[in-house]
């Protein structure tokens, strides 16, 4: 099964000429799409070549804000897991080594249709990460967790690796 290598978020509302944002801002970079079936409304799962790689492509062109409009964030991601704490720990603590001790990272976590508080929820998930410099203001490193009911994409991003409008 292909899976999604980049998530998109646009207002459900405007999901027709959001659509025509990621065509129109893929196209301007040379890149080609594919729209795979999202459970998650307001979320475009994608596939996408080097999602990491675009997402900071398009980072250069954050200042034409057409191209940008009915979209907020543009999020790659590099696993999948089921959503459950200790399959999600698993990953985490996979991701985590590509944090350098004099790193500074945070966790940026959303969830869509899951119960446990975003508190427990983020200290459960934290509680593997064993890098001593965390910084919610200025990471260097940002380890993504994107809950989407029984399925969670995570990721271990740079800064200019995630989009947000």
């Amino acid at each position: 099964m292909v899976e999604a290598n980049l998530l998109v978020t646009h207002e459900p509302s405007h999901a027709g000429s959001a659509k025509e944002n990621v065509e129109k801002a893929l196209k301007a970079i040379k890149q080609r799409v594919k729209f795979l079936k999202s459970d998650s409304e307001g979320v475009f799962k994608l596939r996408v070549g080097n999602a990491k790689k675009i997402v900071k492509s398009l980072g250069k062109l954050k200042s034409k804000k057409a191209m940008f409009e009915h979209t907020f964030h543009w999020i790659p991601v590099e696993k999948w897991a089921s959503t459950n704490i200790k399959a999600m720990q698993k990953e985490i603590k996979k991701l985590q080594k590509g944090i350098k001790k004099t790193e500074k990272w945070k966790m940026d976590l959303h969830k869509r249709h899951f119960e446990m508080s975003l508190t427990e929820l983020i200290m459960k998930l934290t509680e593997v990460v064993d890098k001593p410099k965390v910084d919610l203001d200025n990471p260097q490193k940002i380890i993504e967790v994107q809950i989407m009911g029984k399925k969670t994409g995570l990721a271990l991003l740079n800064k200019d690796e995630i989009l947000r409008l």
